[in-house]
């Protein structure tokens, strides 16, 4: 009996025959121009003097004539093809909009106000709260100003006062950013989906910087989360029209008048997600503005999937039963979702991919459609094709099913994770943000490619590609410019099953205070303290804070029997208190759960520590004075 052959998989290293292959396909014309002048050379060598000289006479028989029509006509093909060609947008610089702090929305702060808009309606609170906690978000999001009052007043006046910070905010940053005027913009495209006021907010943006008469305006609305890359396309083919020109874009989304009321789950799903933000975008087709532009704008693909019923109505503006107005999302909007990646995948990967990964798929496809329907099919790596990734941060159900169908690494999604976790689904202007994040951390460098990819109701999905012109130095003002050094930071899992214990984590813990609004007894004896206010705090010196807080506990009257008195409340007011020593600091607040912990090693929790249990002592007997005024749960 022959000895059984030997385990390929695992004595040969197929991972650099798979290297070796795409270099060699992607390098065919190279190698083939090689063969080629190695051919002529060696012919070359075989030839004789006399041979030689003969070829040489034989070209001396043209006469000027001859050679003066053959340059030409060269001259002229070349003029035709470079003319005929498109003409190359290059995007020079861009800004963002920063909300202050005073804009900032905590989980707490906003479950509050959720508890007191639908005190009457708790499992419409809950749904919210577990909305919150899975959603990727972190502590640092921002909503205007009119969100914030209680009731919410989402009029025509604050949405044309938050149209008008956001936007002018990013105008002036631009114009400083880039020197350009006002006065030489010649087209200015601006989309914001849900609210388009008359006169409209590209004439706003007019009046504000008095433009030209003649620059070309145009406004977009209804377009979704992926209009900045259709702002784009659109500015990209006006400036294959108008030589010599710049264009401006805007994209932002404007919150106050499309905060939803009522109490239908499905509507209020974006009152979680969406926050603040804007970006404005120069980009210009001037030969002078190559060598300062940051990127060339390479494709644009869209994709819309609008003849469907289904992909056109999964995400919608409409009335609930008591006429509350806000946007609904079907449940198959994830399934939708992926069918329009697969068509726009399908247009770009020509267009990107590198020849070996297009050999493969369409070998793929063709075993498919002749020998096998059932065969898997080939994923391409698009890891070959762009440095850089950036997916519209709409949640982080969103990112995960994208990273997983593209078979991306965890370092290449971080952007878009970390522009979720500080600022929120800003809409069509977060693919700005997380390109931000990816220069503010040094890692764009010249040649490098990027993707962006949007998606927006109608049903769309949207892709720009980038190739970077320089290497970006990192920003020191815009966004990130402060809290970049604090990323990126871990964004643990919540569990999905209902059958967790209770107190497993400090999520479920919150959801139990918030919806009976007391503690049950199951866990009151492992977590005396967070009866007061919920609040767990838990830094380098426990040992040292675990005893002053149980004194204060005692010292209190707070005991098992004592019902905590609107937790959220306190949370607001514990992490604005913690926010103070945030250079020092580390504070990680999800749900109702306070964790703090040094940034730098060294002891610097203990100031901290020391003012919290100062603190929650009045927070203990100001909660017992006013037990009976509490708001129903």
């Amino acid at each position: 009996m022959s000895p059984p052959l030997p385990d390929f998989s695992q004595s040969v290293k197929l991972k650099y025959v798979k290297l070796g292959y795409q270099y060699l396909v992607n390098h065919f014309l190279v190698f083939l121009l090689i063969s080629i002048i190695t051919a002529l050379s060696i012919e070359a060598l075989h030839k004789t003097p006399q041979e030689i000289l003969h070829l040489y006479n034989s070209i001396n028989n043209f006469t000027s004539i001859h050679l003066l029509c053959s340059l030409f006509l060269i001259i002229y093909t070349l003029t035709v093809f470079l003319m005929s060609g498109p003409r190359p947008v290059y995007l020079v610089d861009y800004a963002l909009y920063k909300p202050p702090r005073c804009f900032r929305v905590s989980f707490a702060g906003f479950m509050e106000h959720a508890r007191m808009g639908l005190f009457s309606h708790p499992k419409s609170v809950h749904f919210q709260m577990k909305i919150l906690e899975r959603s990727g978000l972190g502590e640092e999001t921002c909503l205007p100003p009119a969100i914030h009052y209680i009731p919410p007043t989402p009029n025509m006046a604050y949405a044309r006062e938050e149209a008008e910070l956001i936007i002018f905010s990013c105008m002036d940053a631009l114009f400083s950013k880039t020197g350009l005027k006002p006065k030489n913009v010649d087209v200015l495209v601006l989309n914001c989906s849900l609210f388009s006021p008359t006169p409209s907010l590209t004439a706003m943006v007019i009046n504000k910087y008095k433009m030209r008469s003649n620059v070309k305006s145009f406004n977009l609305s209804g377009m979704g989360c992926s209009a900045s890359l259709i702002s784009i396309d659109l500015a990209r083919d006006l400036l294959q029209q108008y030589p010599n020109s710049n264009a401006v874009v805007i994209s932002t989304e404007i919150l106050t008048p499309n905060c939803y009321l009522g109490k239908e789950r499905a509507m209020l799903l974006p009152n979680c997600l969406f926050r603040m933000g804007g970006a404005a975008i120069l980009l210009s087709n001037r030969r002078a503005d190559r060598r300062r532009a940051k990127y060339r704008l390479v494709h644009v693909v869209r994709t819309h999937k609008g003849a469907d019923d289904k992909s056109y109505k999964c995400v919608s503006q409409e009335e609930d039963d008591e006429g509350h107005v806000g946007i609904k999302l079907n449940i198959d909007l994830m399934a939708i979702a992926g069918e329009a990646l697969k068509s726009n995948i399908t247009t770009i990967g020509p267009l990107v991919l590198p020849a070996s990964e297009q050999i493969l798929f369409a070998l793929s496809l063709i075993g498919r459609k002749i020998i096998n329907s059932k065969w898997k099919p080939y994923i391409p790596d698009f890891k070959q094709a762009f440095e850089h990734f950036c997916i519209h941060a709409g949640g982080r159900a969103v990112i995960d099913e994208l990273q997983k169908s593209l078979r991306l690494t965890d370092e290449q999604v971080e952007a878009s994770r970390m522009t979720l976790h500080r600022f929120g689904n800003t809409s069509s202007s977060s693919l700005w943000y997380e390109l931000n994040y990816i220069e503010s951390k040094g890692r764009m460098k010249r040649g490098d490619r990027v993707w962006q990819i949007a998606f927006g109701s109608g049903f769309k999905c949207n892709s720009g590609v980038w190739k970077c012109n320089r290497t970006v130095k990192i920003p020191v003002e815009g966004p990130w410019a402060d809290c970049i050094d604090k990323y990126p930071v871990h964004i643990p899992e919540v569990p999905r099953s209902a059958d967790a214990p209770l107190g497993s984590a400090p999520s479920e813990l919150a959801r139990s205070f918030a919806l009976s609004g007391s503690a049950p007894p199951l866990v009151q004896p492992h977590l005396k303290r967070s009866l007061i206010g919920a609040c767990a705090v838990l830094c380098d010196n426990n040992h040292q804070i675990d005893g002053v807080l149980a004194k204060i506990c005692a010292s209190s009257g707070v005991a098992d029997s004592s019902p905590p008195v609107s937790p959220p409340f306190f949370q607001s007011i514990v992490v604005a208190i913690l926010s103070d020593f945030s250079p020092h600091v580390s504070i990680t607040h999800r749900a109702h759960s306070v964790a703090v912990a040094p940034m730098d090693g060294t002891d610097s929790t203990a100031p901290v520590a020391a003012f919290l249990a100062f603190w929650l002592h009045g927070a203990a007997v100001f909660s017992r004075s006013i037990t009976r005024l509490s708001l129903p749960s």
